[in-house]
């Protein structure tokens, strides 16, 4: 299970001159922590807009990654100072990060909300409106002083039970359009948070884009929205967690709330769309295991799994080597493919490496034109990991999945 984990740090090493964190992010360098409390939105003050910022005490760094951890509690209940929510914070601030727990607007009736999936579309968007506006919250800090010393291009999300699900929602819901028109209207359903999914709480005029997810028992509700362009996802969970369900399945067990599929019924989807992942199962483990945070050695188990899983994907790991992930000038396509790869850029490509999960050189192509066509007919079904290097010696670092 740990397979695409051992890849990233394998080729972390190999490609990028893995380790430039200064020993920070991977254990608990710091004694104690600091906590305070600020309202994130612009437009509400309220107990659903109210975050914990978790900073480590006497840290000097100021450009330190964010992980924002939103509660459980089937989007009716549960705030930020649950237990789960305090460990996990408080561990993450000692490995250095600044690290978040935030309040989001829930439904005002559990009765109403478990029955009417209407009130449960409509929650569940105001929820990532909500958390969309206290990451904007967070690079808005950074461009007028950046008094919470954080790095703007790393900030995570994670979550327990429904905070994993406002979490993989918030990355992998794209646009109004994915949303169902039949047989209930969701598309107009978005009115209720102002008309679009950036929603309507504020700090407008920043990016709400994250670069990971930590998924403790979190699901999605439809399949088709996991793409190429998703952010890299880390699940744990459990075989026989009957509240969010391992494969697929109404939440909460109850018929009549929305469809969820859970980690098993995801991976498939995201290895096909080749999103980075790994995955960590309890086997015959239910849904309760994260709610005691640390009194429960699995939640300790799997905040270790999930620091691990973030790690090479940190901005000190990855800033200094000219490495592109998410806009560059070199296209590829089709993605997933199946008999041929296209790279074409704007600038001379000279050499294309690709990688086999296990760190293995699959192929190694001398090219120096601005275009070429990779042959895939010796390449089994997967997950490989192209590096294309520019005439201007700057390093492009692409994700290709083979699909035949």
């Amino acid at each position: 299970m740990k397979k695409n984990l051992i890849s990233i740090i394998f080729l972390s090493f190999s490609i990028f001159s893995y380790g430039q964190c200064n020993g920070r992010y991977q254990t608990e360098i710091f004694n104690t922590v600091s906590v305070s409390t600020v309202n994130y939105s612009d437009v509400y003050n309220d107990f659903f807009h109210k975050m914990d910022i978790y900073t480590p005490d006497g840290d000097t760094v100021t450009n330190r990654p964010v992980i924002l951890y939103m509660h459980g509690g089937a989007f009716y209940a549960g705030e930020k100072g649950s237990v789960d929510c305090v460990d996990f914070c408080t561990s993450y601030a000692k490995k250095g990060y600044v690290a978040i727990s935030a309040n989001y607007r829930l439904a005002a009736n559990a009765l109403t909300f478990a029955f009417y999936q209407d009130i449960q579309y409509i929650t569940v968007l105001q929820a990532v409106a909500d958390i969309k506006a206290a990451v904007r919250y967070l690079r808005k800090d950074h461009a007028n002083g950046n008094t919470l010393g954080i790095h703007p291009d790393g900030i995570f999300l994670g979550g327990y039970s429904a905070g994993a699900v406002l979490s993989i929602h918030l990355s992998y819901l794209d646009s109004i359009s994915d949303l169902p028109t039949s047989p209930l209207d969701v598309q107009a359903l978005v009115s209720n948070i102002g008309g679009t999914l950036d929603g309507d709480a504020g700090n407008d005029g920043y990016s709400s884009e994250i670069s990971g997810i930590v998924s403790f028992a979190g699901a999605i509700n439809d399949l088709a929205w996991v793409d190429s362009t998703d952010d890299p996802i880390v699940f744990i969970h459990g075989t026989d967690d009957n509240v969010v369900n391992f494969n697929c399945g109404p939440g909460l067990g109850q018929a009549t709330v929305l469809n969820l599929c859970g980690m098993n019924a995801m991976k498939p989807a995201l290895d096909n769309a080749g999103i980075l992942n790994d995955t960590m199962v309890y086997i015959n483990g239910g849904h309760g295991w994260a709610g005691t945070g640390h009194a429960n050695p699995l939640f300790t188990q799997a905040v270790d799994f999930s620091t691990n899983f973030l790690y090479p994907l940190l901005p000190c790991n990855n800033s200094s080597v000219g490495i592109t992930e998410k806009e560059d000038n070199v296209q590829q396509y089709p993605n997933p493919a199946n008999d041929i790869v296209h790279y074409s850029s704007g600038k001379m490509i000279e050499e294309i490496i690709i990688y086999n999960q296990i760190g293995q050189i699959k192929n190694k192509i001398i090219v120096n034109s601005t275009e070429h066509d990779v042959a895939l007919t010796d390449y089994d079904r997967g997950i490989y990991y192209v590096r294309l290097v520019l005439d201007d010696l700057s390093i492009i670092l692409k994700k290709l999945s083979v699909s035949k």
